[in-house]
């Protein structure tokens, strides 16, 4: 059986956070400040094989040709059926996430960087060769963030109060960390595990938590019970802005794809074969909307080219596999 003990351990080894209550994250204590404040890559293909250490999210770049695993050792890049590495300072990227005109993140410099620990927020326009820090550096590492793929809203969760947010809680932002709103959160019964904003649509919002799946409409302020009796996990909007994916827990892994509208049909997805284990991310292709990828709290990820009914592992228990 895969038991409450089981998911917390596989937690502890990857990006989010998310099973953490509001009071439970403590800061990293900040570092120095910059004297720059983008920091340049470059992408090489590496002769080693790439390992997944741990994974911190999962994004697909816009033109949809490479897949992203961001950890704590830089970011792995899947594309044509090969692995390789982003070059440069292996930051430990916390919070990854994508826009179609831009990569989000948080977390922690690299040693021997001269960015200023940990990062806030910080936003990379050029497929993550080059990052600004944008807010609340030195201050907040958000481990829970998420992106409206079409606007500019990001919504974190804040474990601790900092210059711009008075106290814990859900914020959202829509001018890239110059202001901060809080949401409050009504109806929201326990912690939330994961956050996913609407495509096109920055004021709805969903929220994983331990009792099910919730809904907002109204920028997080208020929040319907959607699925329940369920440990979801991960989520994400489909791009076509009318279904939601998510992952969920109920004595196996389960992946479902829930309509936004018919009545809210759920219907579920076929997963691969799973050994106590369960799916942490979701990620879609911008360019194939019938492409999308996962990755579970084990550092297993697979991509599936027909909505799911298809499977193909292309990492096994952080060992990534190559075609």
């Amino acid at each position: 059986m895969f038991r409450s003990k089981t998911i917390f351990t596989a937690m502890a080894t990857t990006v989010f956070a998310s099973l953490l209550a509001f009071g439970g994250f403590t800061a990293a204590t900040a570092g120095t400040k910059p004297s720059a404040t983008t920091q340049a890559t470059k992408e090489i293909t590496g002769s080693a094989p790439i390992q997944l250490m741990h994974v911190h999210g999962l994004a697909y770049s816009v033109d949809g040709k490479q897949l992203l695993i961001p950890s704590h050792h830089g970011i792995a890049v899947y594309s044509d059926g090969q692995w390789s590495k982003m070059a440069g300072p292996e930051h430990d990227y916390m919070g990854f996430s994508a826009t179609r005109g831009a990569f989000y993140s948080s977390g922690h410099p690299a040693a021997g960087s001269t960015l200023v620990n940990p990062f806030g927020l910080i936003k990379s326009t050029d497929a993550g060769k080059t990052w600004q820090q944008l807010a609340l550096e030195g201050e907040s590492d958000f481990h829970t963030l998420a992106t409206s793929y079409e606007t500019h809203a990001i919504y974190v969760l804040n474990y601790r109060p900092n210059t711009r947010m008075p106290q814990p809680g859900l914020y959202v932002t829509q001018t890239d960390g110059m202001t901060w709103t809080q949401a409050a959160a009504n109806g929201l019964k326990t912690k939330i595990n994961a956050l996913a904003v609407h495509p096109s649509n920055a004021s709805v919002v969903a929220a994983g938590t331990a009792d099910g799946l919730y809904l907002s409409h109204d920028a997080g302020n208020h929040f319907e019970l959607r699925v329940a009796d369920t440990r979801v996990l991960a989520q994400w909007f489909d791009l076509d802005g009318e279904h939601l994916w998510f992952s969920s827990y109920a004595n196996s892994p389960v992946l479902s794809r829930l309509s936004l509208k018919d009545g809210g049909i759920n219907e579920k997805i076929t997963l691969p074969m799973l050994n106590e284990d369960a799916v942490a991310f979701i990620a879609q292709n911008p360019a194939r909307h019938e492409e999308l990828a996962i990755a579970t709290f084990k550092r297993s990820a697979y991509v599936t080219q027909d909505s799911g009914a298809t499977w193909t592992q292309i990492a096994d228990g952080g060992a990534t596999r190559d075609k």
